[in-house]
């Protein structure tokens, strides 16, 4: 237990230097890598929990994709950091105000929470002992038996999202040759091929 503890005491104070580093570093280069930095130790405190796939999804996915999505993006754009804290100071009031009334709302929408007896009881899922079934195999039933449809909901969400991302962003360009899949798949020999009969020594 006390392995456990220090454990978690360095890497709860690691994520959240790393948090304030985030927000804080003047390279924008330097603020993805204490990102990464905070996400490993995030996944290092879901994994002493016991939820071990939480851990591994955040380390594959945030990781693997979101975080380095955002530093390609960040070395492409070649950000002029100087430029960007030009206007700091200009709207560092509206923002101020901005930040007051979101903390205000904060505090009254967590003052104002309260839990219903039996609505918290019908939430529960009862854990079922490791040495019965893994962490990974237990979110995968309640996720697949319970909430499937809302699982395939948000999967048909996220793919319309991906789809009208798509369709925003396409635009047809004059002089771009595009490719016709329907019109290759149907070209015949005739059209596709020309035999020349070649002279000797006459050349191409």
């Amino acid at each position: 237990m006390i392995i456990q503890a220090i454990s978690f005491y360095i890497f709860a104070a690691i994520a959240v230097a790393s948090a304030v580093m985030v927000i804080s570093a003047r390279n924008p280069v330097h603020s993805v890598l204490f990102l990464i930095l905070a996400f490993f130790n995030a996944a290092a405190l879901f994994i002493l929990i016991g939820a071990e796939f939480l851990g591994m999804i955040l380390v594959v996915v945030y990781l693997g994709a979101v975080t380095v999505l955002f530093l390609f993006v960040v070395m492409m754009l070649d950000i002029n950091v100087a430029r960007l804290r030009e206007g700091f100071l200009q709207y560092l009031p509206i923002g101020g105000l901005i930040g007051a009334i979101l903390v205000a709302e904060l505090f009254l929408v967590v003052g104002a929470w309260v839990f219903a007896p039996e609505i918290e009881a019908r939430a529960q899922v009862p854990i079922p002992p490791l040495d019965q079934m893994s962490n990974t195999a237990a979110l995968g039933s309640v996720l697949y038996t319970r909430y499937v449809y809302l699982f395939q909901a948000s999967g048909l969400v996220l793919l319309v999202a991906m789809v009208g991302a798509i369709v925003l962003t396409l635009r047809s360009r004059p002089g771009v040759h595009r490719q016709s899949i329907r019109e290759q798949n149907f070209r015949t020999r005739e059209e596709s091929v020309e035999i020349k009969k070649v002279q000797s020594r006459g050349g191409v």
